[in-house]
C-alpha cells in the first residue's frame, strides 16, 4: 500500500499544483493508477488526499526556498528567499506557491489543506522572524508578517503575469529589510 499511497500523493500534488484543487477524483485517480477503492482505503476523502500531498510537498520545497545551514548574515539570509523566487518565477511551469494556491481556491478556513498551508506559511514567518531578531530588527514580528506577504504578492503576481518579477521581490525585501534596521554587512 506505501507504493500505492506514494503514487496517489505524487500524482495529487503535480495536478493539484498545475490545474488546481478542482481536479476530480476520476483525474486523480488515473493520474496515480490506482483505483478509487485504493484511494479510499488510504484516506477519507479527496481532502485529505490533498492535506496529505501538501505535508509530502513541504520538506522539498522548504529545502529549495530556504538558505542551507547557518551562513551569511542575517539579511544575506532573507534575501537567499528572494532570489530563489525571482529565479523559478521565470521557468517554466511555475504556478505560484502551492500553500498560497491552495488556500487562495479553497475558501473554507476549516479545510485540512488549509491548515497545511498556514501552517507552512507560519513556517516562513518563523524563518523570516528568527533572522529579523539575530539581524537586530526593531519589530521582527511585523518584518516577518511584511517579507511572506512581499513572497507571497511576488509569487502571485509572476503567475498573474506569466513572467518573472524583474528584480523587485529582492528590492521590496531590501526596503523592509533597510527601514527595519536589518544591516548591509
Amino acid at each position: 500500500m506505501t507504493d500505492t499511497r506514494d503514487r496517489l500523493l505524487d500524482a495529487a500534488a503535480d495536478l493539484f499544483y498545475r490545474e488546481g484543487v478542482n481536479v476530480g477524483v476520476e483525474a486523480l485517480t488515473k493520474a496515480a493508477g490506482v483505483s478509487k477503492r485504493s484511494m479510499y482505503q488510504l484516506f477519507g476523502s479527496k481532502d485529505e488526499v490533498l492535506a496529505a500531498s501538501l505535508e509530502r510537498l513541504a520538506p522539498g520545497f522548504d529545502a529549495s526556498l530556504l538558505p542551507d545551514g547557518e551562513d551569511g548574515t542575517p539579511r544575506e539570509r532573507i534575501l537567499h528567499v528572494f532570489r530563489v523566487i525571482e529565479e523559478v518565477a521565470t521557468q517554466p511551469g511555475f504556478y505560484g506557491c502551492p500553500f498560497l494556491a491552495t488556500s487562495v481556491e479553497i475558501k473554507d478556513a476549516g479545510h485540512p489543506a488549509r491548515a497545511v498551508a498556514l501552517r507552512h506559511k507560519d513556517g516562513l514567518a518563523g524563518f523570516f522572524r528568527r533572522e529579523a531578531v539575530a539581524g537586530g530588527a526593531a519589530d521582527p514580528d511585523q518584518l516577518a508578517q511584511q517579507l511572506v506577504m512581499t513572497f507571497d504578492g511576488a509569487s502571485s503576481w509572476a503567475v498573474m503575469h506569466n513572467e518573472g518579477v524583474h528584480g523587485q521581490a529582492i528590492r521590496m525585501a531590501e526596503i523592509l529589510l533597510d527601514a527595519a534596521g536589518l544591516p548591509n554587512s
